[in-house]
């Protein structure tokens, strides 16, 4: 990796493409900028054939220039350094502090490159390439520009051994909430490598993880165990540690959506991430009332005076 800083003293970590895979889209671009070349010069050559020799060779020369010269510059600059042969192969040109290139770079490495790849059959270019430390071709060195890899492999995941069996279920109750992520990290990057080490360095970087490991948990090892053994066996307990959190029911804030069978904390009171459903309210029964009915008057009673005075009515009337 190129450690480029920029203006704002950032590190930026490139990768300058070598000389196999710049050598690869040179080709590439070579071979698309010359069929086009001598495409071009046929058409010109069949519409200038009324022409003198005079006016035929400036013609040559113009086109030679456009198109062997000048159509690198131009695609270099609005692609900002992506060619067709370095987008094929996963490369970019960039300036030195990591940023793109304008048109006075590309300018430069277009007429370096007549003379050290068209004119020396790219002989100066690849012994300038093999000398400098990352690659560049004097077009890079005058231009200040360098031609990165874009593309670069991933690295392969590599799973952490698992411990002896007799080891599995030893660490239970080791208290692992003080270890930091730093300190996992470098265990797990020596126990997936560990293979690859010298035994004797081996052995020594993990005796010293072991030691900062016990002193963050407090926890020795058992008697006997290696320090490899014990390291394994500590991270298996993390992952299984993590594996049941993730997985445990009722994760994540409830069994549901609604968060039915969430479990309670302290005093009753749900805990965090879970919402009470409230329950639905308690409809009392109607009340039926009867109706008021008002109470019969009953009619009223017209007494006769003669019957009450016990005369008997002759049907005569007294005149007034």
């Amino acid at each position: 990796m190129s450690g480029l800083v920029t203006g704002d003293a950032v590190v930026l970590g490139l990768q300058p493409a070598r000389l196999p895979s710049r050598a690869l889209a040179v080709l590439i671009d070579l071979v698309v900028v010359w069929a086009v070349y001598l495409l071009i010069t046929l058409g010109l050559a069949v519409a200038t054939a009324s022409l003198d020799e005079a006016a035929m060779t400036a013609v040559s020369i113009a086109s030679f220039l456009l198109v062997l010269v000048g159509a690198p510059i131009a695609v270099e600059t609005l692609s900002h350094g992506r060619s067709l042969g370095k987008l094929a192969c996963g490369l970019r040109v960039v300036r030195d502090d990591g940023g793109p290139v304008r048109f006075r770079h590309a300018l430069v490495r277009g007429a370096m490159g007549v003379v050290e790849i068209l004119m020396t059959f790219g002989v100066v270019a690849c012994v300038s390439s093999l000398v400098s430390e990352r690659g560049r071709r004097l077009g890079d060195v005058f231009a200040g520009t360098l031609v990165v890899r874009e593309r670069i492999p991933a690295a392969r995941a590599l799973a952490v051994p698992p411990p002896p069996p007799w080891l599995v279920g030893r660490f239970t109750g080791v208290d692992l909430s003080a270890v930091p992520e730093a300190l996992w990290l470098e265990i797990r990057q020596y126990l997936t490598r560990s293979r690859e080490l010298d035994p004797v360095v081996g052995r020594r970087l993990a005796e010293r993880l072991a030691d900062e490991l016990v002193a963050r948990t407090g926890t020795p090892p058992p008697a006997g165990v290696p320090a490899d053994a014990y390291l394994a066996g500590v991270v298996a307990e993390r992952q299984a540690r993590d594996a049941r959190r993730a997985f445990a029911p009722g994760a994540g804030g409830g069994a549901g959506p609604t968060g039915v069978g969430a479990p309670a904390g302290a005093g009753g009171v749900p805990p965090m991430g879970t919402f009470p459903v409230a329950a639905p309210p308690v409809m009392a029964p109607p009340v039926v009332t009867p109706p008021v009915v008002a109470p019969a008057v009953a009619d009223p009673v017209v007494v006769d005076p003669v019957v009450e005075s016990g005369a008997r009515p002759t049907g005569f009337a007294p005149p007034a």
